[in-house]
């Protein structure tokens, strides 16, 4: 497991110790959960929950009648 060292100023730090003591973990466990929450590339579960909620939704032919078939691609 990596370890980094950051420099805060004192009301950064102050701030930091607080929110870490009102979600109850410990100022490690808060900064890494916030890196995770700022760099994930997936949609959160809540989010991926919602596919499907709204049952009236109209689907993709019924949003875009007249755009005809998509462009050809360039090969990779």
């Amino acid at each position: 497991m990596g370890q980094v060292t950051i420099y805060l100023d004192d009301e950064s730090e102050k701030s930091l110790r607080a929110a870490a003591a009102s979600s109850g973990v410990p100022v490690s466990r808060w900064i890494a959960e916030l890196i995770k929450e700022k760099t994930r590339t997936d949609w959160p579960k809540e989010v991926r929950d919602l596919a499907g909620a709204w049952p009236d939704f109209p689907d993709e032919a019924e949003l875009r009648p007249d755009s005809g078939p998509d462009a050809p691609r360039e090969p990779l």
